[in-house]
């Protein structure tokens, strides 16, 4: 835990008995419900604001559609649908889905912007408002990705116990997973979360995100 992860090596069916345990976080579930309600209806606000001025960014720089949605895996396995403000150039994934990677040759010029100050990930405020997500746990992955690491990795779907977040520990602490290797390091920080989630951890969380959007540090 000193690392702000959980070391692969530590990981036994006792040590998944004794740390994910719901019992005891019922209390943190209402907080971050109620946290989810308050800070999603301000936000929602500020995506109706913001959303003429990201479309006319995103039209004049690469004349593409303004969203594009993406299936995702949630809490207990379930697929659903997500829209991010469009980064990538058109037909970036022609074929096929790809992991993404620093400095992506796909992301456009508005792109860049929008994922420095994670404004991109805004429309999904609507996912944490109907319930999909929360603001804060593991990033929610891709159906393609979460077969091939669940292939490689079996207890990768450990992170489907809780909704998944629009940011997350391993989000301030990692940067971006781009194969199964790095992913699986990503995962280490994600179990850290699944065993000391807190109300107070999910504060820290979206406290040092906000400190990476005003500084436009996101990737």
């Amino acid at each position: 835990d000193i690392q702000k992860r959980i070391p692969l090596s530590e990981l036994s069916e006792a040590w998944f008995l004794q740390n994910l345990r719901d019992a005891g976080k019922r209390l943190t579930d209402v907080g971050k419900r109620v946290l989810d309600g308050a800070l999603g209806v301000a936000l929602a606000f500020l995506l109706l604001v913001i959303t003429p001025l990201v479309a006319v960014a995103i039209w004049l720089d690469d004349n593409g559609s303004l969203t594009y949605p993406q299936r995702r895996v949630g809490k207990n396995g379930r697929v659903f649908s997500i829209v991010k403000f469009r980064t990538m150039k058109r037909g970036a994934e022609g074929n096929g889905a790809q992991f993404a990677m620093p400095q992506d040759p796909r992301v456009t010029r508005v792109g860049h912007f929008l994922r420095r100050t994670r404004i991109d990930e805004l429309p999904q405020v609507w996912n944490v408002l109907r319930g999909d997500m929360s603001f804060v746990g593991p990033r929610p992955e891709r159906p393609e990705f979460v077969s091939e690491l669940t292939e490689a990795m079996p207890f990768y779907p450990v992170r489907h116990l809780v909704k998944p977040g629009l940011t997350g520990w391993a989000q301030i602490n990692f940067p971006y997973a781009n194969s199964l290797p790095t992913n699986l390091k990503k995962l280490q920080y994600d179990l850290f979360y699944l065993k000391h989630r807190s109300l107070l951890l999910d504060l820290t969380i979206l406290l040092r995100t906000l400190k990476v959007v005003l500084r436009g540090g996101g990737s």
